[in-house]
C-alpha cells in the first residue's frame, strides 16, 4: 500500500469490542476539535440548567410564599430570558459544529475506502458486487452519521451534566440526592442488556442491505437478458422477497431502539415519582427525614426541576443507543471487506480465479472431446419466420441510421449467417428482433407471433453466482442432467470440469474470471437450454480456437434442426456452417 493510504484513518480489523470502540472513536481524529466544540456546547448548556431551574424556583419562593413586589422580580425574570437565549445559541452552535463534523468525516472516510477498494487490486474488485461495494460507501458510511454526530456528544454530555446536577442535589437534600444516585447505576444496565441485540440486529440488517443493493444493481444491469428470458415477474417477486425480509430487519433493529428508550423512561418516571412523593408527605407534614428542618417551597420547586433534566441526557443516550450498534456493525463490515481485499496482494494469498480459469481455458485443446447436443433434453418447439420491410433502426441522439432500408425475409427452420463489417449493423439488427430496439421505420413481423426467442449476445451478461445459476436463469425449472446436457453441448464442461466446484463454481460479476470464448459459450449453453424457436447468436464462435469452434458449430447444427437461427459472424467457418449467408455491407441478400 503506498504512502497516502497508510495515513488513513480507516482502522484495520478491530480484534475485541473495546478495541473496536478505539478504533471507531479513532475515525474522528480529522475533525476532533469540531467535535470537542460541539460537545463542549452540549455540556455548557446542560450546566445551565441549574441556574435556570434555580432562577425559576427562585421567582415561585418571592412570589407565592415571600409576597416580593412585582418589580423586585424583574432583575431574575430578565436573568432568566438571557439565560434562556444562551441555551438555544449553544444548542444550535452544537448542532453546527456536530453536522459539519460528520459531513467531513463521511467525505473524507468515502475517500478513503475508495482508495483502499482501487488499492485492492482488479482481481479482487472484479470479484465483487457492484452493488455491495456501493453499500461500503452509501449506507455502511451513513450508518457512522448517527454515532458521531448523536451518540458521541450525548455521551459526554450524560457524564458530566448528571454529575453536576446530583452535586446541587445533595447539597440541598440528601434523601433527593440518594434517590438520584441509587438510581443512576440501572440506566447503563439495562442499556448495556438492549444493546447486546441491538448490535446484532443492527449487523443483520446492514447485511441484508448489502445483498439487496447488490442483488438490485445485478438485476438492473442484466435487465435486458431478464427480459428475454421471461423471468421478470419472477425476478420482481424475488426483489419483493429481500425487500420484505429487508423490511423485517429494520423493524427489529427499531423495536430494539423503542426498548432501550422504554425502559429508560419507564425507570426515569418512577424516580420522579419517587421525589414528588418524598416532597409531597414532607409538606404535608407526613415524614420527616431531615431532622424536624422545613423544606422551603422553593427547595422543593428546584429540586423537582432538576429531576427529570438529570435523566433527560440518559434518555437521549438510550434514544442514540442503537446508533452506537449501527455503527459498531457498519465498521464491522467494511472491515471485513476491506480485509479480503488486503488479502488478495498478499504472497501466498487465494489464486486469482481469472488466472485459475485461464489454465483451465488452456486445457480446451488438449482434450477435444466430441458431445452432441441430446436433443431429448429441450422441448422442440415450432420454428419461427421473421419478415423484414424497409427496416430502419436509430439509436437516440445518433445523427444517422444503424440500419436502413432493410427488407429481408427468413423461412421458419432455415439456418442463417449474417455477415457484414463492423458497424454494418449485424449486432443492431439480431438486437431489434430480439426486441431490444424499436424500429424508427419501416416494418418488422415474427409469426407465429408468441415465438421464443433466445439470445445469446456478442458481450454476454452473466451474473455473480455460480455457472449453474447463471445457465437457469433461462430455464429455472431445469433438473441437472438438463443443465449438464446443455452444458456439453455449448462446450462449457470443457473448462467447466477442470474447476475445483464444476459448474457449482462462482464467477464474478460480468463474467470476472473468464475468457471471451468461455462466457459465449456459457451464453450459448443458456440459449439451448432456453430451447427458443427463434435463436439468435451474435459472434458465438469468437476467440475459440479451431477444434473448439468445429466442435460448437456442429453442436450449433444440431440444435438447429427444427428451429430458426440467426447467426452474427466474421468466421468463414460459421459462415460455411449456414444454410444461407445474408450480407448487409453492401445491400445483398442472398
Amino acid at each position: 500500500m503506498d504512502d497516502t493510504l497508510a495515513a488513513d484513518t480507516l482502522p484495520p480489523p478491530a480484534a475485541s469490542r473495546a478495541d473496536q470502540l478505539r478504533r471507531l472513536d479513532a475515525l474522528a481524529s480529522p475533525v476532533r476539535g469540531t467535535l470537542r466544540m460541539a460537545a463542549t456546547c452540549t455540556v455548557a448548556a446542560g450546566w445551565l440548567l441549574v441556574p435556570q431551574a434555580a432562577l425559576i424556583a427562585w421567582l415561585i419562593q418571592q412570589g407565592f410564599v415571600d409576597s416580593a413586589a412585582p418589580q423586585a422580580l424583574v432583575p431574575a425574570l430578565a436573568a432568566l430570558l438571557v439565560i434562556g437565549l444562551i441555551r438555544a445559541v449553544l444548542a444550535f452552535g452544537a448542532r453546527r459544529c456536530a453536522d459539519a463534523a460528520t459531513t467531513a468525516l463521511r467525505t473524507d472516510l468515502r475517500k478513503q475506502l475508495a482508495r483502499r477498494v482501487l488499492a485492492a487490486g482488479a482481481p479482487w474488485l472484479r470479484r465483487q458486487r457492484s452493488g455491495a461495494l456501493s453499500e461500503l460507501t452509501g449506507t455502511h458510511v451513513d450508518a457512522l452519521e448517527g454515532y458521531f454526530g448523536g451518540y458521541a456528544l450525548v455521551r459526554v454530555e450524560t457524564v458530566l451534566v448528571p454529575l453536576a446536577i446530583l452535586a446541587v442535589a445533595f447539597s440541598q437534600d440528601l434523601v433527593v440526592g440518594a434517590v438520584l444516585l441509587l438510581t443512576m447505576p440501572l440506566v447503563p444496565v439495562f442499556m448495556m442488556l438492549v444493546g447486546w441485540g441491538a448490535e446484532a440486529a443492527s449487523r443483520r440488517q446492514l447485511r441484508a442491505l448489502a445483498r439487496m443493493g447488490g442483488h438490485f444493481a445485478d438485476r438492473l444491469r442484466g435487465l435486458g437478458l431478464i427480459r428475454l428470458c421471461g423471468r421478470g415477474e419472477a425476478e420482481l417477486d424475488g426483489i419483493r422477497q429481500a425487500a420484505e425480509g429487508l423490511r423485517e430487519r429494520t423493524l427489529k433493529v427499531l423495536r430494539l431502539a423503542f426498548l432501550s428508550s422504554a425502559v429508560l423512561e419507564f425507570f426515569a418516571s418512577v424516580s420522579v415519582a419517587v421525589i414528588a412523593l418524598y416532597l409531597g408527605l414532607s409538606y404535608l407534614g407526613l415524614i420527616d427525614l431531615r431532622g424536624g428542618a422545613a423544606l422551603p417551597l422553593g427547595t422543593g420547586v428546584f429540586l423537582l426541576l432538576l429531576a427529570p433534566e438529570f435523566y433527560a441526557p440518559m434518555r437521549r443516550l438510550a434514544a442514540h443507543y442503537h446508533d452506537r450498534a449501527g455503527a459498531l456493525a457498519a465498521l464491522e463490515e467494511i472491515e471485513q471487506a476491506l480485509a479480503a481485499g488486503r488479502g488478495m496482494d498478499r504472497p501466498g494469498a487465494v489464486a486469482d480465479p481469472e488466472q485459475a480459469l485461464r489454465h483451465a481455458g488452456r486445457a480446451d485443446a488438449s482434450h477435444p472431446r466430441a458431445h452432441p447436443i441430446a436433443t431429448r433434453t429441450v422441448d422442440t418447439t415450432r420454428a419461427a419466420a421473421i419478415s423484414l420491410d424497409r427496416l430502419g433502426v436509430r439509436y437516440p441522439g445518433a445523427t444517422r441510421d444503424a440500419l436502413s432500408d432493410l427488407s429481408l425475409t427468413i423461412a421458419a427452420g432455415e439456418y442463417v449467417a449474417l455477415a457484414g463489417g463492423s458497424g454494418s449493423g449485424k449486432s443492431t439488427l439480431l438486437e431489434t428482433i430480439a426486441g431490444w430496439h424499436v424500429p424508427s421505420e419501416g416494418r418488422l413481423a415474427v409469426t407465429p407471433q408468441d415465438s421464443r426467442i433466445g439470445y445469446a449476445p456478442q458481450r454476454p451478461f452473466l451474473f455473480h453466482g455460480s455457472i449453474a445459476d447463471n445457465l437457469r436463469i433461462a430455464r429455472p425449472d431445469a433438473d441437472d442432467a438438463a443443465l449438464r446436457d446443455s452444458a456439453e453441448a455449448a462446450r462449457v464442461m470443457r473448462f467447466a470440469a477442470c474447476l475445483p466446484d464444476g459448474l457449482d463454481t462462482v464467477i464474478g460479476e460480468r463474467g470476472f474470471g473468464l475468457s471471451g470464448g468461455e462466457a459465449r459459450r456459457i451464453a450459448l449453453a443458456r440459449l439451448f437450454l432456453r430451447a427458443p424457436a427463434l435463436a439468435l447468436l451474435d459472434e458465438p464462435t469468437a476467440f475459440l480456437d479451431p477444434d473448439t469452434e468445429r466442435s460448437v458449430l456442429d453442436a450449433l447444427a444440431d440444435f438447429a434442426r427444427g428451429r430458426t437461427v440467426i447467426v452474427a459472424t466474421h468466421s468463414d467457418v460459421a459462415l460455411a456452417a449456414a444454410g444461407r449467408v445474408v450480407r448487409l455491407d453492401d445491400g445483398e441478400r442472398s
